[in-house]
Order: structure tokens, then C-alpha cells, then sequence
């Protein structure tokens, strides 16, 4: 288990890291995605593999975890992973973190039904978070977690996005 003193430990050595050499900051992270049985995806990333869907009443074959529920996790577990890091790195000791993120959404656009944009209408998260420390210090650990966030910031702003289609791969 990962434990406080460890997270801090390669926290600081990878923050020096990228303080002395900036471009170790910096990469490209590729994950492929299969297709197969109509609507189930094959989602690879270096060893790890998984399963994504969509749900039978959509059409799908229940698989795995829709991209709506990989969205709401990618934000949950990167809040509470930034939050166990930054507790560890200002020595705040905590007990339990859950997040759980609401989105709202409308098919309307996703269906072609009409011309609304098909994505999320809105983010909720809610923190709960247990700890004998003060209020103060663990609301420091929030707000600074949250500044930090990568998929936070990627909700937050648009990012630019380039497609390229490749037909009949060989």
C-alpha cells in the first residue's frame, strides 16, 4: 500500500525532477481502442486492459462501463488521488476520501434529435472526507489539489483537438 511518507517521498523527487529539467514534464501518452461486437471497445494503455459500453437499452451489450461513467471517474479518482498526494506532502493525515461526481446531460444533442451540443450540461462533485485534522489545513489540501488537477483543468477549458482518419489500415 502506498502509504503517506512514500506518495511524499515521489512526490518531491518528481517535482525536483521537472524543476531541474523542465522537459521531463512533458510527453505523449497514447492509448489504442479496438471495436468489436458492435458497441464494445477494447481500451489498452501500456499493460492495462478493460472493456467499455454502452448500455442494452442503447443497444450495446453491457460490457463494461460507458465513456459518461469513465468521464465521471477519470474526475473522481484524480481529485481524490491529488488530495491523498498533497495531504502526504503537507503532513495532513487522513482517514477516508470519497468523491462522487454528478453530470447532467440531455440525449437530445447526443440523438440528433435537435441541435444542442451532445456532452455534459454540468459537473457536480461532492468531497467527503474524514481526518483529525483542523478544517483549515484539510480545506489547504483541497484548494490546492483542485489548482492542480489535470483532469480537472481538462473539464474546465477547451482543449484543441485534431483528427486524422486513415482508411483501410494495414
Amino acid at each position: 500500500m502506498a502509504d503517506p511518507k512514500t506518495i511524499k517521498r515521489a512526490f518531491e523527487r518528481n517535482q525536483e525532477v521537472v524543476r531541474l529539467r523542465p522537459e521531463k514534464g512533458k510527453g505523449t501518452a497514447v492509448t489504442h481502442v479496438r471495436l468489436f461486437n458492435g458497441t464494445t471497445c477494447e481500451v489498452t494503455h501500456k499493460h492495462w486492459s478493460f472493456k467499455v459500453d454502452i448500455g442494452k437499452t442503447e443497444g450495446g451489450n453491457d460490457a463494461g462501463p460507458g465513456p459518461g461513467i469513465l468521464e465521471r471517474g477519470a474526475l473522481g479518482s484524480c481529485l481524490a488521488i491529488a488530495y491523498s498526494q498533497q495531504a502526504a506532502v503537507m503532513e495532513v493525515p487522513i482517514d477516508n476520501i470519497e468523491i462522487e461526481v454528478e453530470s447532467e446531460l440531455d440525449a437530445r444533442g447526443m440523438l440528433g434529435v435537435d441541435d444542442r451540443l451532445p456532452g455534459f450540461r454540468e459537473l457536480r462533485y461532492k468531497v467527503y472526507i474524514e481526518s483529525p485534522a483542523n478544517r483549515e489545513e484539510i480545506q489547504k489540501v483541497i484548494d490546492k489539489a483542485d489548482k492542480h488537477s489535470p483532469v480537472l483543468d481538462d473539464f474546465k477549458r477547451a482543449i484543441p483537438v485534431k483528427r486524422e482518419i486513415y482508411f483501410n489500415k494495414s
